[in-house]
Parts: structure tokens; sequence; C-alpha cells
């Protein structure tokens, strides 16, 4: 039901199949911080439901063509907390948690919706965080186009210790560049 959701809201937005990508890009950066098997599992089911709580934003905001009023960001950063009420009561989804409530959170500490900073931020929602932000940026919006890879890694790696685990940030520009654009490919 929470996957239906969750691809109902991509459809809305004009992002269909942006959690399977945001999983594609996930994993190998998973799979090189030496997660176990059940980790990437919970990974792959959990990262196309981390934009769950979307549901609780008005569509024409999330499709809003220019900038959004603080009134409107404020809605739009409620998303995550919407999306944790909304799992909370499907214990089959609780390791899920973390991805959902904590992805947007910065290393630097200027996220939302807790403000957690630096290895207080879950690891989970530390990689996925990337994973989101490298997708988004190469997906067109409709506030703006998309950039291309090279544009959007080269934003990974000046978000490296202020938007993003440097960590995480550098393995994921490791990673593609020993080809992970063809695991994009397939996910697409």
């Amino acid at each position: 039901m929470l996957v239906s959701i969750s691809r109902a809201i991509e459809e809305r937005d004009g992002q269909l199949g942006h959690g399977a990508r945001v999983s594609a890009l996930a994993e190998p950066v998973a799979l090189r911080l030496g997660w176990d098997r059940g980790r990437v599992r919970t990974l792959r089911t959990a990262a196309p439901l981390h934009d769950i709580g979307k549901v609780k934003v008005r569509p024409q905001v999330l499709s809003k063509p220019g900038p959004l009023t603080a009134e409107e960001r404020a809605e739009v950063q409620r998303h995550p907390a919407a999306g944790a009420r909304l799992v909370l009561p499907l214990r089959r989804y609780h390791e899920a948690l973390p991805y959902v409530l904590f992805h947007h959170e910065r290393w630097d500490g200027g996220g939302y919706p807790a403000g957690l900073r630096g290895r207080g931020i879950p690891a989970e929602a530390r990689v996925l965080a990337v994973a989101d932000s490298f997708d988004a940026m190469i997906s067109e919006r409709t506030y703006r186009p998309p950039l291309t890879h090279q544009e959007a890694l080269a934003e990974v790696e000046r978000g490296a210790g202020t938007q993003f685990d440097p960590v995480v940030a550098e393995l994921f520009v490791e990673v593609w560049a020993e080809g992970w654009d063809t695991w994009l490919a397939q996910a697409s």
C-alpha cells in the first residue's frame, strides 16, 4: 500500500521512478560502506518510501513553477514528519523510518525536520540524502531544468562536509566515476 501511494505521489509530481532511482543510486554506496544484505534489503524497501509524506503537501505547491513562499516552504518541510507518521503504525516498515524522517537533514545541522548534524544523523539518511539530491538535480523540475550528471556531481562534491556526509559524498562520486551511471540506466 505505501509503495502504491509513493508511486502515485511521484506521478502527481511528474517524478515517476524517483524512488527506484534513489534506491539504485544509494545501494552501491551502502555496499562500499560495508552494509550487510539485510541492511541493503531495507534500503531497497525504504528508499521508494522516503517522500511518502508529500501526500500531505498540496499539489499546487509541489508543482509550483517559481520560488516558494515561506509558508509553502514550511509545508514542504513538514513532509518528512508527515511520512514518518504514516509509516509508524506499520511495524513491517519501521526500519524505513530513518530514511523517511531524516533524509533532509544536513551534515552541518541546517536541515530539517530536527536540525541533526554530522554523525547524529542516521547513516541510512546520510546515504539517502546524497542519492535523493543527485536524482533531484538531474531530473526536470517545474522550477528549473535538469543539471547534467557532471554538474550534479560537482554539486555533490561542493556539498561534502556542509550538506552531505563527506565520506558518503566522496564514495558517491567515486562509484559514479567507476561506471555507476549504468546502474542508474537500469533503474530508469
